[in-house]
């Protein structure tokens, strides 16, 4: 019996559990330290109330014979795929609800999707990166290859001619960054996936915190990309579903390589291995949407983004070097004093007793940088940007 050898070829997840350790570590000899995390990307606010009753409502349902529901279609039920098809109308993008997917989440999708290209296409990646768009292809053996993020590039890498991609992916806003792609440079990358051949798989998950009108909010919004993209979103950020996991991908009808419609191949694959979101969970969805539930959800964004203003602006009145912080909950800072990431989150964790996340943890391009996150309590994220401010004075 043979394994997958290309699982042996991962890196070890060690930054997240290196933060904890040394966290632990810290805490055993300071047992009196307040410390303040703004490390964390989860989501910290409830569960809107409009969400929570469509819930309850649907439980109810699943407990009558006249309603209980079993298998559902294991794209999505009707209800909700119209629900998400209107809410892109309201952003002026045009998706049918027969181009959307409902799934458990964005980072199930973005590394299931691979399932329907072969493991010989070559993937190009942006570095700095979320973790597991690397991972999941090293697990399928792909060659990759990164576009390099910098201060040069305000971290939003563009296409190269040295470049040789089958499979491209974009996340914007970022994360880790916060860098948020404009209309005219998203139109670069789908030109060059256009011209090349390659599919572009286009995490938006973060598409709710961006406020400018002039930023774009779906790759859909670029001329050209129904040709070239897939994209993904998540109920986790918008919604705050990161406990109760519900997402979808939107495979454009005109999609298609290899003689092949991506869509009917991304359909195949679901049935096959996935039996859809549960139904109680599809309600919750689908309230989202709703004029109360938008109310509500609104809400909570402008909370966290109130959270990314008071970091944005404490930084730039210290004159540190950022981007995020604006159409982003990310803010990512060049350390101070050229200190290394891990030599930063160990200054701040002693100093101010303040907790993020260093930037080597995301790829080689993010040493020397740190990231921040507006998902915290809005009092404690006001006493730890006055703490950094205090270590950097």
């Amino acid at each position: 019996m043979k394994i997958n050898s290309n699982y042996l070829r991962l890196k070890d997840s060690y930054l997240f559990s290196t933060i904890a350790k040394k966290i632990k570590a810290y805490q055993a000899s300071h047992t009196d330290a307040d410390i303040i995390r703004l490390g964390i990307g989860d989501v910290t606010l409830p569960l809107a109330p409009a969400v929570v009753e469509a819930m309850k409502k649907a439980a109810d349902e699943m407990g009558v014979k006249e309603t209980f529901r079993g298998y559902g279609p294991e794209p999505g039920y009707e209800f909700l795929r119209d629900a998400i098809a209107k809410y892109y109308a309201s952003k002026g993008v045009r998706v049918s609800a027969g181009e959307i997917y409902v799934s458990d989440g964005a980072k199930s999708d973005l590394g299931n999707i691979l399932d329907i290209f072969d493991a010989d296409n070559k993937v190009l990646i942006p570095d700095p990166v979320y973790p597991a768009y690397v991972d999941t292809n090293v697990m399928a053996g792909r060659t990759i290859d990164t576009a390099r993020g910098c201060e040069a590039n305000g971290f939003k890498p563009m296409p190269e001619s040295h470049y040789e991609a089958d499979i491209i992916y974009i996340c914007s806003p970022n994360n880790p960054t916060g860098a948020v792609y404009t209309h005219a440079e998203l139109k670069e990358w789908v030109d060059y996936a256009n011209k090349c051949g390659a599919v572009i798989l286009f995490d938006a998950a973060y598409e709710s915190f961006v406020s400018d009108p002039t930023l774009p909010r779906s790759i859909f919004e670029i001329d050209g990309a129904r040709t070239c993209a897939i994209e993904f979103n998540s109920f986790s950020k918008i919604a705050g579903f990161t406990g109760t996991r519900c997402g979808y991908a939107v495979v454009p009808e005109e999609l298609e390589r290899g003689g092949a419609k991506l869509g009917a191949l991304w359909n195949r694959r679901q049935c096959t291995k996935f039996n859809g979101v549960p139904y109680i969970v599809q309600r919750g969805a689908e309230a989202v949407f709703t004029d109360e539930g938008m109310k509500q959800i609104k809400a909570n964004l402008a909370y966290y983004m109130e959270n990314a203003r008071v970091i944005h602006e404490g930084l730039e009145s210290a004159g540190v070097w950022h981007v995020g912080g604006v159409n982003s909950p990310y803010i990512w800072l060049k350390c101070p004093l050229g200190l290394s990431s891990w030599e930063y989150f160990d200054r701040l964790l002693e100093r101010a007793n303040v907790v993020g996340t260093p930037g080597a943890g995301f790829g080689d391009n993010g040493e020397g940088y740190f990231r921040l996150t507006a998902f915290g309590d809005k009092e404690r994220t006001k006493e730890a940007v006055r703490r950094i401010l205090a270590d950097l004075k």
